[in-house]
């Protein structure tokens, strides 16, 4: 009972740990789990033009700060004669440029590279109840009586919000709401006056500053929403449209009550923001993401070894995958080979020469080898002789063939080096003790066994996603290896045996 929980609790243990690994780097950090997949990449630019009066010039500019769904991979600063500090705190950025004496109208860019953030980021600090705010008459009676009607048409902290926007809305029918509208212009200066008003009634509130990203733009506006805390969590809604929820591929610029740029001693002409869309692949995307984050599991691929590593390391990773099919093919078919794992080197051996070609060559060169080792047999040479022997002869044959094949102007010759001649060798020594011992039938189903088990094997082992899941979720071998151990206390029938023995089942069935 203790060795079948032990077997459970490792095979559990060991595919839930590869789903496991697999699961948090797709999902977290955005590793795709198919190969050619393509995703967005932002290049924004701010571009402030300054215009000087007299005197030191200080310059500010608020920057991407914290933003759910998208993070700065790269900035950098064009301001050629400007000194530049940059304060920053989780949920605030600035940068501040400096010159003493500005002879001449310049620009100064900031640039950053954006890229999508799967994780779930805090959204700012809880705040504290803000004090109500202190208005002259009339606007303070119809700011007591806007509050007290929608206090009774809503529930909690979300409907009186919304209730308070869809109001700001629909101003036609409220005179309080005409009053307060009576200086409001613009979207922003709506989100303020929606701040104040949910201030009466003491509910924490935040401005929240950023741009869509959706489309190349040479200029893009800077959009407002209004952060509500409803005690728990932050809600955000469109001060205009009342609509709930952050708009998709909306970049978080800054929050709070300031301006997006200030300047001191000069004159700020104008700001412009402009976006461009950059498609790039996914795994790029993930490696630069995994990079930023300083990921440990991220970095549990072969990418980062050299491509020449890579590409041994790739073709190893595929061999688990080999030997689970021989594994199924042999415990649970009953397909009869030479060996365990022979196949899985012939399979990788098909790699090189292709699958047809590969088993052509394979028969000619083992029909070959079988005739002179049968030839050494009546020698009575002695085992390790015989094989130095067996290898020696298939290395004359792979050069025979090659040589010609190469003067009939065919390549598929050429490639036979590439076969394991070891393997090919003890293959020829074995079938042959075989056919000695249990008959020609008995060794040549087996050599037909060993080839239909490593054709398999090839056809699993060329299969682009396993070759692309090796190399980028090397995890995935922890999956095999519990399936692997899962299959191995399986002692039932093969499906073989069922075959072979239902003539015998049909015969005890008669009278």
């Amino acid at each position: 009972m203790t060795r079948n929980r032990q077997w459970l609790v490792l095979t559990l243990a060991l595919i839930l740990l590869g789903g496991l690994l697999f699961a948090y780097k797709v999902v977290r950090l955005g590793f795709p789990a198919w190969p050619d997949e393509l995703s967005d990449q932002w290049l924004i630019q701010a571009r402030l033009d300054v215009r000087p009066i007299e005197g030191p010039v200080r310059l500010s500019l608020m920057l991407p700060a914290r933003s759910s769904g998208f993070m700065v991979s790269k900035e950098n600063f064009v301001s050629r004669g400007f000194g530049l500090t940059i304060e920053e705190d989780p949920f605030r950025r600035q940068a501040d440029w400096a010159i003493r004496r500005l002879p001449e109208g310049r620009a100064l860019y900031y640039r950053a590279t954006v890229i999508n953030d799967t994780r779930d980021r805090r959204f700012a600090t809880k705040p504290d109840f803000p004090e109500p705010p202190r208005l002259e008459e009339p606007f303070a009676s119809a700011l007591h009586d806007f509050i007290e009607e929608v206090r009774a048409e809503s529930a909690d902290i979300e409907s009186f919000a919304a209730e308070v926007l869809d109001r700001l809305r629909d101003d036609s029918q409220d005179e309080n709401v005409r009053l307060f509208l009576s200086d409001t212009d613009n979207k922003l200066e709506r989100a303020e006056l929606a701040q104040t008003l949910l201030a009466g009634a003491r509910i924490p509130t935040l401005l929240v500053h950023g741009i869509l990203l959706q489309n190349d733009a040479s200029s893009v506006p800077i959009e407002t929403l209004l952060a509500v805390h409803d005690g728990d969590d932050w809600l955000i809604f469109d001060p205009v449209t009342g609509h709930r929820g952050k708009p998709e591929n909306f970049l978080i610029w800054y929050r709070g009550d300031d301006r997006l740029a200030t300047v001191e001693g000069a004159r700020l002409h104008d700001v412009q923001l402009s976006v461009k869309r950059k498609v790039i692949s996914s795994l790029d995307l993930a490696k630069q993401r995994t990079e930023l984050l300083g990921s440990a599991i991220g970095g549990l691929s072969i990418l980062q070894l050299p491509i020449q590593t890579q590409s041994v390391y790739e073709v190893l990773l595929l061999v688990p995958f080999g030997i689970l099919v021989i594994v199924v093919l042999r415990n649970f078919v009953g397909v009869s080979s030479f060996g365990t794992f022979a196949p899985v080197l012939i399979a990788l051996a098909f790699r090189e020469t292709e699958l047809l070609k590969g088993i052509l060559l394979f028969v000619l060169i083992v029909s070959l080898g079988l005739v002179f080792r049968f030839y050494l047999e009546r020698l009575r040479m002695l085992l390790v002789p015989r094989l130095a022997a067996v290898v020696t002869i298939v290395v004359l044959l792979m050069t025979a063939i090659s040589i010609l094949s190469d003067r009939m102007g065919a390549e598929t010759g050429l490639s036979v080096s590439l076969f394991p001649m070891v393997i090919i060798s003890m293959v020829i020594e074995r079938m042959s003790i075989v056919w000695e011992e249990r008959g020609a039938g008995t060794a040549i189903r087996e050599g037909f066994g060993s080839l239909a088990i490593a054709a398999l094997t090839y056809l699993v082992m060329t299969i682009d996603m396993l070759a692309y899941w090796v190399t980028v979720f090397p995890e995935v071998n922890l999956v095999v290896l519990g399936l692997i151990i899962a299959l191995g206390r399986y002692t039932g029938m093969r499906l073989s045996e069922l075959l072979r023995f239902r003539a015998l089942a049909a015969e005890g069935d008669k009278p």
